[in-house]
C-alpha cells in the first residue's frame, strides 16, 4: 500500500509539476507585466514618452500631454506580437526548447476632443487600451526514471494552451493652469461587461510507464479560468477600488527647452471569478483494481491587488526636429498579491504565501528621440530607443532588455506611423522542477501601427 501510495504521489508530481502554477495560483503574464503606454510613435522612441506624450495615447503615458493636442482627433492602433520561450530543464533535458505563441488585436482606440473654458484650455477624451496579455502556448514529452525507490519509469506528453488579456475604457480629462503648466486624469475601468477581461488555461498530459514491473497510463485535466467582476469605487478610498483604477498626469514645461511629465498609476483590488477543474485517472491494465481517479470542482471568488507604479520624464526638445526623451519608472510589486477564497495571501508569480515569499520593485530606464524631416507637404519621422525593463521574480528582479526602431509619414490631416520593437531575456524566469532548476531565454518581437486623423 506504501508502495502504491509513492507511485501515485510521483506520477501526480511529475504530470503537473511543469503546468507553470496550475496547482498553485500564480498569473502568467505573456506581456511586459509593468504598466506601459501604448502607440506607434511611443514605441518607436523605446517606450520614452512620459515627458512628450504629444498625442492622443498620452491617456495611457501621462494624461496631462492631452492638453497639446489643438485639434479634435481619432486614432487606432494595432499591434503584432511574436514570443519565443526557450525553456531549459536540467532534470528533463529531453522536454528543454523553444516554445512560441503570436498574437494580433487592437491595441488602442481613442477620440479626443480640444476646448477652452473659463478662458483655460481643456481636453477630453475618450480611450481603450489593451493592457496586459495572458497568451501563451507550451508542448513537449519527457521522460523519468526512478532506481532508488520502488522501480518506476514513465514518459510523459504536456499541452498547455493559455488565453486572455486585461483591457479597460479610459475617459479622460486634462486642462491647463497655466501656459506651463497642465494636469490630467485617466480613469480606468476593467469590468468584463465593458470589455472581455479575462483569461483562461487548459492543461493536458497524457502518458504511460511501469511500476514494479506493472504497466499503467495516466491522463491529468487541469481546466482554469478568471473573470473579472464589476466595477466598484469609492471617492474617499481611491486607492481601494475594485477594478477601475486612475493615472494622474503632471506636464510642466520648464522653458523652451526643458519639459518635465510625472504619472502616478494608482493600485486597485481587481474582484475575479475564479473556476477551477482538476480530473486525474491512473489505470492499469493488468491489475484494474489498482486503478486510481481523482476530481476536483471548485468556484470561487477570489481578490488580486494590482501595486501603484509612477515615473519621471525628461524631455529635450533640441529644436523643431528633435526630441530626446528620458523616462524612469517604479513598480511596486511588493503589493501584488492574491487573496484565494480561504483568505490565505498568495505571491502571484512565485505561487507561493506572501510572506514567504520576496519580490522587489522593478524600476525601468527608458531613452528615445525622434527626428523629423520635414517637407513641404509631408513631415517623415525617423525615431530609435533603448530600454531596460526588468520583471518581477524571487529574489531579484529579472533582467530584460531591448531596442526600437519607428517610422512614419504626416500628410495633410493624416498622421500613420509603425515601429518595431525587440525585447530580451537570458536566464530568467528560473523555476523549481523536482529537485532540479529550469530557466528560460525570452525575445519578444513587437510591432505597432497607428493611423490618427485630425479634424
Amino acid at each position: 500500500m506504501k508502495w502504491i501510495i509513492t507511485f501515485i504521489v510521483v506520477v501526480f508530481s511529475l504530470s503537473v509539476s511543469l503546468a507553470w502554477g496550475q496547482i498553485t495560483q500564480t498569473v502568467e503574464i505573456s506581456s511586459s507585466p509593468n504598466p506601459v503606454g501604448s502607440g506607434a510613435r511611443a514605441l518607436g522612441m523605446g517606450g520614452a514618452f512620459i515627458g512628450v506624450a504629444d498625442d492622443a495615447t498620452a491617456a495611457s503615458w501621462n494624461p496631462a500631454g492631452l492638453i497639446q493636442l489643438e485639434t479634435p482627433e481619432v486614432s487606432i492602433v494595432g499591434a503584432y506580437n511574436h514570443r519565443t520561450e526557450d525553456t531549459t530543464y536540467q532534470a528533463f533535458p529531453e522536454a528543454s526548447g523553444p516554445q512560441r505563441v503570436s498574437t494580433c488585436e487592437v491595441n488602442y482606440f481613442s477620440l479626443a476632443y480640444p476646448f477652452t473654458l473659463f478662458d483655460k484650455n481643456m481636453i477630453a477624451s475618450l480611450n481603450f487600451q489593451h493592457l496586459y496579455d495572458f497568451n501563451k502556448q507550451v508542448s513537449f514529452s519527457y521522460s523519468f526514471i526512478d532506481t532508488v525507490g520502488p522501480p518506476l519509469s514513465l514518459q510523459n506528453n504536456i499541452k498547455y494552451d493559455q488565453a486572455g488579456a486585461f483591457r479597460t475604457i479610459s475617459p479622460t480629462f486634462a486642462f491647463q493652469v497655466t501656459p506651463s503648466l497642465s494636469f490630467g486624469l485617466t480613469l480606468n475601468f476593467w469590468d468584463h461587461g465593458l470589455c472581455e477581461n479575462m483569461w483562461e488555461s487548459n492543461y493536458r498530459s497524457h502518458g504511460s510507464g511501469t511500476f514494479v514491473g506493472f504497466p499503467f497510463k495516466v491522463q491529468t485535466r487541469i481546466d482554469e479560468k478568471y473573470e473579472m467582476d464589476g466595477l466598484r469605487f469609492d471617492l474617499f478610498d481611491p486607492f481601494h477600488w475594485h477594478n477601475t483604477n486612475f493615472n494622474v498626469g503632471l506636464m510642466w514645461n520648464i522653458n523652451s527647452v526643458l519639459t518635465l511629465g510625472a504619472v502616478l498609476k494608482s493600485p486597485f483590488q481587481a474582484k475575479l471569478h475564479h473556476d477551477y477543474e482538476f480530473d486525474s485517472t491512473i489505470t492499469f491494465p493488468t491489475s484494474p483494481g489498482s486503478d486510481s481517479h481523482n476530481e476536483i470542482h471548485r468556484s470561487e471568488s477570489v481578490t488580486l491587488d494590482m501595486p501603484m507604479s509612477y515615473g519621471l520624464g525628461l524631455a529635450l526638445r533640441v529644436s523643431d526636429a528633435l526630441t530626446l526623451d528620458l523616462d524612469i519608472y517604479r513598480t511596486e510589486w511588493d503589493d501584488y498579491v492574491l487573496h484565494d477564497a480561504e483568505g490565505n495571501e498568495m505571491n502571484p508569480i512565485t505561487g507561493g504565501l506572501k510572506a514567504e515569499s520576496k519580490v522587489d520593485a522593478t524600476t525601468q530606464v527608458r531613452m528615445g528621440g525622434e527626428y523629423l524631416i520635414i517637407g513641404e507637404r509631408t513631415v517623415i519621422p525617423l525615431r530609435a530607443g533603448i530600454f531596460y525593463d526588468p520583471e518581477p521574480s524571487e529574489g531579484n528582479p529579472d533582467d530584460f532588455y531591448g531596442f526600437s526602431l519607428g517610422s512614419g509619414i504626416a500628410y495633410k490631416k493624416i498622421v500613420f506611423d509603425i515601429a518595431y520593437q525587440y525585447r530580451f531575456g537570458r536566464d530568467v524566469r528560473t523555476t523549481r522542477v523536482g529537485n532540479a532548476d529550469s530557466s528560460q531565454d525570452v525575445d519578444q518581437h513587437t510591432v505597432y501601427m497607428s493611423v490618427i486623423y485630425h479634424f
